[in-house]
């Protein structure tokens, strides 16, 4: 019979709503429940689109006899990483510091306290590898706890002391001028892989935060390595088989230094901002290759992860069937099957080899040279998607977390206003209304929902500050007050209940009076997505040149604080530090603010496709209400005018669009 998770929002744990184990959510009363048996915890954390969460809940956890065994000796406790990113950052640093390494999988063994004594990641059914099955390390922690206690107790006690010492450490302050900029591009260069693009080896991620603050850099300084970097890795990322060449897209990340064989999860996050760098470098560079994964990674995202009520699915799973890549991956006789005459061509085209490039002779798709013959490419993707959707398909993770809809917003409004696509604004706007209407409650902002059901975890710092700067671009792309006065809403928030205040600048990823853990956790780097406080900074200077002149210069001071504390950070570990130095970059530019007043499609055009990533652009008429920029900007001479300002340094007004791009490209 279903155990306790079957009453859970969250898909991840859902997944595990049949095992026979007796999971809690994370809860006081779970923690009740192991003091008053006197046992240990055992907490499992993963996600539902993570590959070596499905084996490890396949070979163990629907193991009666496993499950028995955890049963007796232990309290167990499933927890989302996604929909809990705070208890995931705790015990995620644990066992970084008692492994040395970490990922999912997490298996951590607590005190009924909460403090956590051994950890690891996944544990196989059988032992081997020098790794001890799972059944093994249970009856070694059973009987530690039983015969040492005092010193599990101890050791958890110092271990949970240490976690928390290290969680308010910070880098000393530090000024980030426009020479640890270039510092930053200088250390990226070296580390940049000449070959295939990207940075460091296998497994490779696509650097998005990176590529974008590289191409904030070009615009803003002319560096042409900086654009080099950005072009090389944007086009053998789209080439390779990281991205879905049938339909759009790009998986978690490529566990060859190639980009050919991909880790086949597809992520929210990761499309959000891929999709605003290939829109950045399309409007940048006109290149068409970026103009087309542009369009086509909107597409994936509107035709495969937009929920019913108008958010965002968290991702497409790793496995089908339990099989990674049963979906993507082809041979040549499966083409044949599918193209006939046209399958040798199509073989070739998309480098599907007899030897396979993946496994079992399998292939996954690239292109890596655009087809000669549009309209055959044309006809032989339109029946390999086909073929394609006619087999078993990944899982989809439904749920719509705040932060990572707060890139989507983000992404689709600026690549929509940049690129002319009004529908991708309009989802954007859309996404927007669900998360204010559902994701709000009495004032303050939840984690996720599912199904039009809002969830218990409250928002981290990430949620808001994400969530502020996509309402900030919707509010540039329509001109629209409400969204400007909800995102000033949400910074409000976090200036309010994330702030460090023993150090200056310094932010938690939870607020001040959400639940009490081990200690508050706090993220100084960028990752995958961006960090809590990177992102708070990046909003607030949007904000600091968008909102009224009482809140103009708080938001500016918050954001200077913010990004001295990662000079350092910056000039060593730049592939770290991307999303903060697209905040820095912006703050370098001024950021620019384009005011246009009037009816003249012509100029807001012209604004959108010259200005500098990181510029601010709003049009309406003069003195509109609930828009701070456009206040005290009248008309010339009765025509429509573009006011160009950088910092407190503005232009005279210009009427045409050829003066408004020379004012731009000063």
């Amino acid at each position: 019979m279903p155990n306790r998770l079957a009453a859970a929002t969250s898909p991840y744990l859902l997944q595990h709503a049949d095992n026979p184990i007796d999971w809690w959510e994370w809860s006081d009363d779970a923690f009740a429940e192991a003091q008053r048996r006197d046992v240990p915890i055992l907490l499992s954390v993963g996600y539902a689109a993570c590959h070596w969460c499905h084996v490890m809940a396949h070979e163990s956890f629907s193991d009666e006899a496993t499950a028995a065994q955890v049963n007796a000796g232990y309290v167990a406790i499933k927890v989302d990483r996604e929909e809990r990113p705070d208890i995931d950052a705790v015990y995620m640093n644990a066992t970084q510091a008692m492994t040395g390494q970490g990922g999912w999988p997490m298996t951590c063994f607590l005190t009924p306290v909460g403090e956590p004594f051994h950890c690891g990641t996944y544990y196989p059914a059988t032992p081997g590898r020098g790794m001890p099955s799972f059944r093994q390390l249970l009856d070694a922690v059973t009987t530690a706890w039983d015969d040492d206690r005092d010193r599990v107790r101890g050791a958890a006690g110092e271990m949970a002391a240490r976690l928390a010492e290290s969680a308010v450490t910070a880098l000393p302050p530090s000024v980030v001028g426009e020479g640890t900029l270039d510092a930053a591009v200088a250390a990226l260069a070296q580390g940049f892989d000449a070959g295939t693009g990207g940075f460091g080896g296998a497994p490779k991620f696509p650097p998005s935060m990176v590529l974008e603050f590289l191409l904030r850099h070009h615009e803003r300084t002319g560096s042409a390595p900086a654009l080099s970097m950005v072009e090389l890795t944007a086009e053998r990322m789209a080439r390779g088989g990281l991205y879905d060449q049938l339909a759009g897209g790009f998986a978690r990340y490529s566990v060859d230094a190639d980009w050919v064989v991909p880790h086949f999860e597809k992520m929210l996050y990761d499309n959000a901002l891929l999709l605003r760098v290939y829109a950045h470098l399309a409007r940048r560079t006109g290149s068409a290759l970026a103009r087309r994964v542009a369009d086509e990674t909107a597409a994936f995202l509107l035709r495969d992860l937009r929920t019913p009520e108008g958010g965002f699915a968290s991702a497409l799973d790793a496995d089908t069937d339990g099989v990674e890549g049963l979906t993507y991956a082809w041979t040549p006789s499966q083409l044949d099957s599918v193209l006939g005459d046209d399958a040798g061509w199509a073989a070739s085209l998309l480098a599907v080899t007899d030897a396979g490039t993946f496994e079992h002779g399998m292939s996954t798709l690239q292109l890596p040279a655009d087809p000669s013959d549009r309209e055959r490419w044309s006809s032989v993707r339109t029946r390999l998607l086909a073929a394609r959707n006619r087999r078993p398909q990944p899982a989809r993770d439904d749920k719509v977390v705040t932060s990572w809809n707060g890139m989507a917003i983000l992404a689709l409004a600026e690549a929509g206003a940049a690129l002319d696509r009004p529908d991708w604004v309009t989802a954007a706007g859309e996404a927007a209304d669900l998360l204010l209407r559902l994701h709000v409650v009495d004032g303050r902002v939840r984690r996720s929902s599912r199904g039009g059901v809002v969830g218990t975890a409250a928002a981290v710092l990430e949620d808001h500050a994400l969530l502020a700067d996509g309402l900030l671009a919707l509010h540039q792309a329509t001109g629209d007050p409400a969204r400007l006065t909800a995102a000033t809403g949400l910074l409000d928030l976090a200036l309010a209940h994330f702030p460090d205040p023993s150090t200056p600048g310094g932010w938690f990823d939870t607020a001040d009076d959400g639940e009490q853990l081990l200690h508050r956790p706090r993220e100084l780097t960028d990752n995958a997505s961006p960090c809590g406080a990177s992102a708070l900074a990046g909003a607030l200077v949007t904000a600091s040149v968008l909102a009224s002149p009482a809140e103009s210069a708080r938001y500016r001071e918050a954001a200077e604080a913010a990004v001295s504390t990662i000079g350092t950070l910056a000039e060593r570990h730049p592939r770290f530090a991307g999303h903060w130095l697209t905040a820095a970059e912006a703050m370098a530019s001024g950021p620019v603010q384009v005011a246009v007043v009037g009816d003249d499609s012509s100029l807001v055009a012209t604004a959108r496709r010259v200005a500098v990533g990181g510029t601010v652009v709003v049009a309406g008429p003069p003195d509109a209400a609930g828009v701070p920029l456009l206040a005290s900007r009248p008309l010339v001479d009765g025509a429509a005018a573009a006011y160009v300002c950088r910092g407190f340094v503005c232009d005279r007004p210009v009427t045409g669009p050829a003066e408004l791009e020379a004012a731009l490209t000063l």
